[in-house]
C-alpha cells in the first residue's frame, strides 16, 4: 500500500489541501471529489492508480476538510475553484495530467479540459454529465420545473437553511446523504414529490449505520471533513449558478476534445436529473467513452470500487500517458 504524502498549497488566494500517492515521476492523475464527500473517497481509486505507476493528486475543495473555507457565496463559482487547481498544477509544475471527477468534481473536470487543452490531455467524469452550456443558468429551468414543489438544489440556496438541518448532526447527515442516494434504495427515492419548504430528509430512510461501502475508518475521515466547520462551504457550491453560467460565456462554444471517459451507476438518481444532458453529451463531447455499473447509485466509485478502477486503469493506459 502506498503511503499518502500530504501538501498545503498557497493558491489563488487560499490554502488547498492536497493528498498525493505513487511515484513522484509518475504521469499525474488529479482525483476531484464532490458533494458532500471527502479526498477520501477516492481511496479505492488511489491505491489502484499508485500501483499502476501514477502519481496520484487528491485535493480537498475549497470549504471542505483543512482546505480555505471563505463565507462569501461568490467565492465558490466553478471558475473560480478550477482555478485552485490550475494555479496548484502550476506551483508543481504538471504540464501534463489527467483529470477525474465526482459529483461537482465532474463539473470542474469537464472545465478544466475546456480552459486547458494543451495541459489536461485525459477527462474522466462520474455522474454528471457535460452537454455544453446551457442557453440559460440551470437554476432558472429548475425554479420553473418545480414551481410550489420541493428540490434539493433549490432548497440549498438561501444561506442558512439547509445548514440547520445539515450541520445539527455531521454524521446522521453524511450517512442519509449516502443511503438514500445508493443503489441501497429504489432509483430516484431521493428525488420523491413532496411540497416546497419540506426539509431535506422528509420522507427520506435512516439507517442508523455507515453503508457496508463506507466502513468505519473511511466513514471518520467523512465526519472529520466537516465537523467544527460545517456545510456552509460546500452547500456555497450550488448557489453559484447563475454566475457560473454569466462566467463560462466564452467557452460556449467550445468541446471537449481530448479523449473522455463517462461513469453512471445505473441507480443513480443524477442519472434521471439529467437525461436531456446525457444525450447531448457525444455532440459536446466527440472523444467520448461511456459506461453504466449495473447495481450501482451515486457513490460509485465508492460502491462499485472494482468496475471503476478497471475501467479507468484501461482509458487511461489506452487514451492518457500509457505506462510500460
Amino acid at each position: 500500500m502506498h503511503a499518502y504524502e500530504h501538501q498545503l498549497l498557497s493558491v489563488n488566494g487560499i490554502t488547498l489541501s492536497v493528498y498525493c500517492a505513487g511515484p513522484a515521476q509518475g504521469p499525474v492523475v488529479w482525483l476531484v471529489h464532490g458533494f458532500p464527500e471527502s479526498w477520501y473517497s477516492w481511496r479505492h481509486q488511489v491505491q489502484a492508480l499508485a500501483d499502476a505507476g501514477y502519481r496520484v493528486m487528491v485535493p480537498e475543495m475549497r470549504g471542505y476538510g483543512q482546505s480555505s473555507a471563505p463565507n462569501d457565496v461568490a467565492s465558490y463559482d466553478l471558475m473560480t475553484v478550477c482555478t485552485d487547481l490550475q494555479a496548484a498544477m502550476d506551483l508543481l509544475e504538471q504540464r501534463s495530467v489527467a483529470v477525474v471527477g465526482h459529483d461537482w468534481g465532474a463539473p470542474v473536470a469537464w472545465h478544466l479540459a475546456l480552459l486547458e487543452p494543451e495541459r489536461i490531455k485525459a477527462v474522466g467524469a462520474m455522474a454528471v454529465p457535460y452537454g455544453g452550456r446551457p442557453k440559460k443558468p440551470a437554476i432558472e429551468i429548475i425554479r420553473s420545473h418545480y414551481a410550489g414543489r420541493f428540490n434539493y438544489i433549490l432548497y440549498f440556496q438561501e444561506p442558512g437553511i439547509a445548514e440547520a438541518e445539515l450541520d445539527q448532526d455531521v454524521a446522521r447527515t453524511l450517512r442519509m446523504m449516502m443511503h438514500n442516494t445508493s443503489a441501497a434504495v429504489p432509483k430516484d427515492f431521493f428525488l420523491q414529490d413532496k411540497p416546497g419548504g419540506s426539509p431535506l430528509y422528509l420522507r427520506m430512510q435512516d439507517p442508523g449505520s455507515p453503508p457496508a461501502w463506507c466502513g468505519p475508518e473511511a466513514f471518520a475521515v467523512y465526519v472529520r471533513t466537516f465537523e467544527g466547520r460545517g456545510f456552509h462551504g460546500a452547500l456555497n457550491w450550488y448557489r453559484n449558478f447563475e454566475r457560473n453560467w454569466e462566467r463560462t460565456a466564452p467557452l460556449s462554444e467550445r468541446k471537449v476534445k481530448q479523449p473522455a471517459l463517462f461513469l453512471l451507476g445505473d441507480k443513480d438518481p443524477v442519472g434521471t436529473l439529467e437525461a436531456h444532458t446525457l444525450q447531448k453529451m457525444p455532440a459536446w463531447v466527440p472523444g467520448l467513452e461511456q459506461h453504466v455499473l449495473d447495481n450501482c447509485g451515486h457513490w460509485i466509485q465508492s460502491e462499485q470500487p472494482e468496475q471503476v478502477n478497471g475501467l479507468l486503469l484501461d482509458f487511461l493506459g489506452r487514451r492518457y500517458l500509457p505506462l510500460r
